[in-house]
């Protein structure tokens, strides 16, 4: 395997791990913010409150499949 595709296979496993759900939310926050503080200056907050929501609905997931 090349050196190009191991580290490809790294960064996938570091940035996207066991939950692609969390990266996508994360990216998904990151773009939000950059939209609302080119526009209003004042999206500062929502980073915070998307990744408190992401680990609440990955704990939730993650109680219910070894849980019940």
């Amino acid at each position: 395997m090349s050196r190009l595709a191991a580290f490809g296979r790294f960064l996938y496993e570091f940035v996207v791990g066991d939950d692609p759900t969390i990266a996508a939310g994360v990216v998904v926050a990151l773009g939000l913010t950059a939209l609302v503080g080119e526009r209003a200056g004042g999206g500062f907050w929502i980073v915070p409150v998307v990744v408190v929501c992401l680990l609440a609905l990955s704990l939730r997931r993650a109680s219910t499949r070894s849980g019940s």
